[in-house]
């Protein structure tokens, strides 16, 4: 066995949605439930086969967003994997409806952050570990942090 890390290309100003799911038919799920929850959110999705064909299925809204999702799923190589990329909207507005696609079987991430994957290469094919997203901490938030957060989730329709 040996172990892979992969950068995924996120552009600036978009969020990536990496997963694991079993049919063929997800990529049309993974659509109908984008477009479902949101008639502004631009994506792209790609959806990696396992068995059969093995062929990464596409789809999406936006051709960039497309070609970059694919670009990731082709770097990843590991079957049944799929990878979103959005823009105009955030991944927690699709999170729960995802999770419950029923192909769905792990969500590894969804962030805006850059992104490793950790890959485990066999003689069979690739799996994924988990991924490094983001940085490391640098300390803990201040009283002044608190209300930054707290203001931002305001901004951005959420209140605490």
């Amino acid at each position: 066995m040996e172990l892979k890390i992969i950068q995924m290309e996120i552009p600036q100003e978009y969020n990536i949605i990496i997963g694991q799911a079993h049919f063929i038919k997800t990529i049309e799920d993974l659509y109908e439930i984008m477009v479902g929850i949101s008639s502004q959110v631009k994506f792209g999705i790609a959806f990696s086969e396992a068995s059969g064909d093995c062929l990464i299925r596409v789809a999406g809204n936006d051709s960039n967003l497309e070609q970059t999702a694919t670009k990731n799923a082709q770097a990843l190589g590991v079957g049944h994997s799929f990878v979103i990329l959005l823009k105009e909207a955030f991944p927690i507005n699709f999170l729960n409806a995802i999770k419950q696609c029923p192909e769905v079987c792990n969500i590894y991430c969804a962030t805006a952050n850059p992104v490793q994957v950790i890959i485990a290469e066999t003689e069979q094919g690739r799996g994924i570990l988990g991924v490094v997203d983001g940085l490391s901490p640098k300390g803990v938030e201040s009283a002044d942090d608190v209300a930054v957060r707290k203001g931002f989730l305001r901004q951005i329709g959420y209140k605490m």
